[in-house]
């Protein structure tokens, strides 16, 4: 692949200068810290400060070390972290193309590309795939938070806060910073394996699948006496799962000849659930302390995963089928190969009390799409059934130059001030896949016999073009785009007393392709007693449009009384889209309110009330299908011969409005042990105020009533988490309820809503440390075998598809594993 090339030319300059020395620092999120209370944690997210705790922060800022991630069998971070922040959500997609392979989540129910995400507190490149089916998330294309694995994490702090003015695009909903393991010494290998044994409610079947193999390790190296180098690896394998029911219809020509081929059927020829995919991650964190106080640091990783998506069955009697080839049918399988690498290095000291952090990272994201087991139908008995069907990349790279020094005379009190310059360069490239997997050849459709299927002029209707289940992008559909930004900022923190908090921020960005924005953001703290505190913020934010959202083609032709037509999804600013109203996207803009409390009783208990809004003008969201006569009409009076058309487009405006409760107490019960227990409770509600009309047919729907409800209803409007550790000598418990609200799954039809009822998802594990250095496992997520509410039978496509894909936790039953680590 062209970006295992890539990699190899970029990365050796900066592992030869980076392999050597790099930085050793106290890291107050090391592992071995991880029993502390989260309060007594410092934090480097939404603050330029370098002492500030979790409980110290003007705005709500949650730490979780990575033992707290991993209590779980769930392997995947997005999994882990919908179990861990109640306002974070990810659902298990399928049958959905790409977006089965590189699934998207959700924070404080807004999109998943209005999240920033940071790894070592620098921007993290995004997948290069833009979700256009119907999951939630269509029209997004986010970070890819599964390339991490949890033995390179030292530990995970989410932001929840609106911080554009801090950190720049994306940071609408809030921001999750990714802190890798810091360690000059020790180690881990750890083994988990696990499977679904479940009972799927109304299948009238018990199953045993999902089978998933996961190794890992990390190991820490001292470089010299003042330096570190922290490396780990992970090895995952998941074997599909299927919740498909049997498939009623008919299969084969209703003629005595196949009496016998019909009654012996596999009925279940669909796959419905979670498909094949298999990792391999490599990531490094490492830093030099060269003793005059300058520090050398680099990291970097990469993943390579293969992943499956299975579509739907073709039937024998299916005119995408070729009978010569499939006499029995076939289910097609799109094959998605991510290949998903960065690296970043940079110099930070201290020069006349000014500290300074200058960094640059590349990061890259392959997805190169494959089909298996499929055919080109318009190629006759001949075609093939294997294609490559082209290739997604997304490339960036950024500079950042951060200066920040604390003052105690500036004004009363300490002052901080903190300013800075970012520079990105981003490139969005799509490359047409193999002809065979999107040309339209000249076989007509035909029956199972083979003979040409007819229209009503009695002609031949052609086959279907392409490799079915995933047409290849075609010449037609191939960008390579690219586009900078330049950003400036200024920020001050201000404490006049130890009571008072007071901070304020400012932000100017400049992109190449759309033009500029500024935004601010202003935060302050009281603390009334030790124990009692408020805070409170205002920000404006944006979001600028994806290279994806701008450029993202992919068109297939259709043969119509032997005229070719376009029909797909085209850029903004093409022709077809400009003809029915589009044009050049701009930035999606938010102001955000926040107001909260902090609650410490004890030095062992704590609990913080955040209440927020979001609202949200001018966001991009991708039209419904167009099409019909008067869109037809004009798109020939403006020379474009396309017949049904998409494109993104600005104009979606949300208000969303919620609450975060989060409490925990540390127990110390001496020789019996010790117990922590904590709850953590989101609501949130999202109501899309203004959806755009059509300039150019007013009447023509844009944004349809299902995607409008997709945005108010996809996430729970409540949930709750729940945990216990115990420990006690060797063993160690742990229990963990989470209770997903309502959910409704919408549909362009009032008549067609139904209601995903809420449900607790209990999730237990005990652990016993054999020895200093080894401990086994067992446990099971979903212990209860839950599943969610079954999709009414009229909307289930004849009972094959039972539940939803929009389930927040999924339709896959109980998990049980074990699991064995060995320390040094």
């Amino acid at each position: 692949m062209k970006q295992r090339k890539r990699l190899l030319c970029t990365a050796a300059p900066l592992i030869i200068l980076f392999a050597q020395p790099a930085i050793a620092q106290d890291n107050a999120q090391n592992t071995e810290q991880s029993d502390e209370l989260r309060q007594g944690q410092i934090v480097v997210t939404g603050t330029r400060s370098t002492d500030r705790t979790a409980l110290e922060t003007a705005v709500p800022v949650d730490v979780f070390p990575v033992e707290e991630l991993t209590d779980t069998g769930r392997v995947e971070l997005n999994q882990i972290l919908t179990t861990t922040v109640p306002s974070f959500n990810f659902n298990q997609t399928a049958i959905n193309d790409g977006t089965d392979i590189v699934r998207p989540a959700t924070l404080r129910g807004l999109a998943p590309d209005q999240t920033l995400v940071l790894v070592n507190g620098k921007r993290r490149h995004t997948s290069a795939l833009v979700n256009i089916n119907g999951s939630v998330g269509r029209g997004s294309a986010a970070v890819d938070l599964n390339a991490i694995p949890t033995t390179a994490i030292g530990n995970v702090q989410v932001l929840r806060d609106g911080a554009s003015a801090q950190y720049g695009s994306d940071a609408i909903a809030g921001v999750i910073n990714v802190l890798l393991r810091e360690a000059d010494s020790g180690g881990a290998v750890n083994l988990r394996y696990g499977a679904h044994v479940t009972d799927p409610e109304g299948l009238n079947r018990s199953e045993v699948d999902g089978q998933t193999t996961n190794v890992g390790g990390w190991a820490g190296f001292g470089l010299g006496e003042d330096g570190f180098l922290t490396v780990s690896a992970e090895y995952s394998l998941r074997k599909r799962t299927n919740r498909a029911g049997l498939d009623p219809r008919q299969q084969f020509p209703d003629t005595p000849a196949f009496d016998e081929a019909e009654r012996t059927f596999n009925r279940l020829n669909h796959n419905y659930g979670n498909g094949r995919a298999e990792n391999i991650n490599l990531f490094f964190n490492s830093g030099y302390d060269l003793n005059n106080g300058v520090e050398l640091y680099a990291f970097g990783g990469l993943q390579d995963r293969e992943g499956e998506s299975p579509g739907f069955y073709r039937r024998a009697i299916d005119s995408r089928n070729i009978s010569d080839i499939y006499p029995g049918g076939f289910l097609p399988v799109i094959g998605g190969d991510v290949f998903d690498y960065s690296l970043g290095g940079g110099v930070r000291g201290t020069a006349n009390e000014w500290d300074y952090d200058f960094s640059v990272v590349r990061g890259s994201n392959e997805l190169e799409y494959s089909v298996t087991n499929s055919l080109n139908a318009s190629l006759g008995p001949t075609s093939q059934t294997s294609f490559d069907a082209g290739t997604m990349t997304f490339d960036q790279l950024t500079f950042n130059a951060d200066i920040v020094r604390t003052f105690d005379n500036l004004l009363p009190g300490t002052t901080t001030l903190a300013f800075g310059a970012e520079y990105r360069d981003e490139n969005f490239e799509i490359e047409a896949g193999e002809e065979a997997s999107w040309i339209q050849g000249p076989f007509p459709a035909t029956d199972y016999f083979g003979n040409p299927i007819l229209d009503d002029d009695g002609d031949p209707v052609p086959a279907a073009a392409g490799s079915q289940v995933f047409p290849g992008f075609s010449p037609e559909s191939a960008v390579d785009e690219g586009r900078d930004a330049t950003s400036l900022y200024g920020e001050i923190e201000w404490e006049p007393n130890t009571r008072t908090l007071l901070s304020a921020a400012v932000r100017y960005e400049d992109y190449s392709d759309f033009g500029d924005t500024v935004t601010g953001k202003i935060a302050g703290r009281y603390d009334f007693t030790d124990q009692i505190a408020i805070r409170g913020a205002i920000s404006t934010g944006f979001r600028a449009p994806s290279l994806q959202q701008q450029y993202f083609t992919s068109i297939s032709t259709n043969f119509i009384d032997g005229v070719p037509f376009e029909v797909g999804t085209f850029p903004a600013t093409s022709d077809a889209a400009i003809a029915l109203g589009g044009g050049q996207l701009d930035a999606e803009e938010s102001v955000s309110y926040s107001l909260g409390t902090v609650i410490t009783p004890t030095s062992d208990w704590f609990i913080t009330i955040d209440a927020y809004r979001i609202d949200i003008d001018d966001q991009i969201f991708l039209t419904e299908n167009l099409g019909g006569p008067e869109v037809q009409a004009v798109l020939d009076d403006a020379g474009v011969n396309a017949q049904l058309v998409r494109f993104f487009q600005n104009g979606i405006e949300t208000e969303t409005t919620g609450v975060d409760i989060v409490t925990k107490y540390d127990f110390d019960f001496g020789d019996m042990g010790e117990l922590g227990v904590s709850a953590a409770f989101n609501y949130s509600e999202t109501d899309v105020t203004e959806v755009p009309e059509n300039m150019v047919i007013p009447d023509l729907v844009l944004f349809g009533r299902d995607r409008s409800l997709t945005l108010e209803e996809s996430a729970p409007e409540t949930k709750l988490i729940l945990s216990g550790d115990y420990s006690y000598q060797i063993a160690n418990f742990n229990v963990r309820a989470t209770r997903f609200g309502d959910v409704l799954v919408p549909s362009s039809n009032p008549d067609n809503d139904y209601t995903l009822d809420s449900a607790w998802i209990l999730d237990a594990s005990v652990d016993f440390d054999l020895s200093e250095r080894v401990s086994v496992g067992i446990g099971a997520d979903n212990v209860l075998d839950e599943y969610p509410t079954q999709t009414p039978d009229n909307l289930s496509f004849n009972g094959i598809f039972p539940y939803s894909s929009r389930s927040p936790f999924g339709f896959s039953g109980r998990f049980v594993y074990g699991r064995a680590s060995y320390h040094w």
